[in-house]
Formats: C-alpha cells, structure tokens, sequence
C-alpha cells in the first residue's frame, strides 16, 4: 500500500492552532491507514490504497476546510519522493556550510518557464534558489526573517501556493519512513 506525506500550509502558524491528535483523527476519517504525525508543523504520514495523488490532495484539503474553517493547501509526496528529494544536491558542500537555513518548498505542479526566471530573479548575496520539479530549493546566509524572500511573497508574486519545511526535518522523514517497509 504506498505510503504518502503530507505537508500542509497554515497547520501550527499564524493563529492556526491544531493538536496533532485531531489532525491525525482527520486523516483516519478519511479511510487512511497507519497515520502518523510528525513534529507538530503540519506533516503527516499515511497508508492507503489510492495511487492518485491529485485526488487525495483535494479530498484532504476538502475535509481540513470543513474541519478547521479554513483552507489548508496539501501537498503530497511518496516516502519514494521524500527520500529523493533529501538526497538531491541543490547546492555545493561550501554553500550549505556556511548557510543559515536550507530548506525546500513543496508545490503542486512543476514551475512552468516564466515562474522559473521569476525565481532567478530573486536570488541575491544571501539568497539562493533552485527548481527541481514540484520543489524549489532555498538557501539562505543569513537569518530567514532577515532575508527579502519568504513564502508569502512566493505565493503572492506568482499566485501559487507553497509550503516549506527545513531540510533537516526533510531528511529524518526519509530516514525514518522509508527504512521500515
């Protein structure tokens, strides 16, 4: 049965307050099997028979607006996916070394060419970005809050949505969900 994370948008910030229990409850009223949460920022892991990703997507985000009273954008991924993206070079030893923060942005789609010249442009000194299929890579020199980039303005230059996680915590989901079978 493939197993998926969610990483979903507005779960623990900005006033949005959900126990993980009831989250947990949420995806179990959906027929999903063997949830779990990880770290209270919105990332769930989940069994089930679907493969349809597209579908489950709207099917969550759904049942989370009826729940909660607000929209809460999902983003999904396979353990497959996950481990794959933790392993993915988006920059060199030297630049993650002496970087701040390191973290990628989940979408629902790939960037299409103008988006992808609209994040190059956002680079500066401190700033790095890299697409790669539905995620975008950010590295930051300094602190986030200092930077000039964040997902709002992500979302709001573009008109897409987005949700970002550290790398690090991109890469103890792979560690622990794709060694157990």
């Amino acid at each position: 049965m493939p197993r998926y994370v969610a990483f979903l948008r507005a779960i623990n910030v900005g006033g949005h307050t959900v126990a993980m229990a009831k989250l947990r409850a949420h995806f179990e009223s959906l027929d999903f099997a063997r949830v779990e949460t990880f770290i209270a920022s919105g990332n769930v892991i989940f069994e089930t028979r679907s493969g349809a990703a597209a579908t489950l997507e709207q099917r969550i985000e759904k049942r989370l607006a009826q729940a909660l009273g607000y929209a809460v954008a999902t983003f999904l991924r396979t353990d497959a996916e996950v481990a794959e993206i933790s392993r993915f070079k988006a920059f060199g030893a030297a630049e993650l070394a002496s970087a701040r923060a390191f973290n990628v942005g989940f979408l629902k789609t790939p960037l299409g060419k103008p988006a992808c010249d609209f994040v190059a442009r956002l680079a500066t000194e401190s700033d790095a970005f890299r697409v790669r299929g539905r995620e975008l890579f950010w590295l930051c020199q300094k602190k986030q809050s200092e930077s000039t980039f964040s997902n709002a303005v992500f979302e709001r230059s573009l008109g897409i949505g987005a949700s970002f996680r550290a790398m690090n915590t991109i890469s103890r989901l792979a560690a622990k969900y794709t060694a157990r079978g």
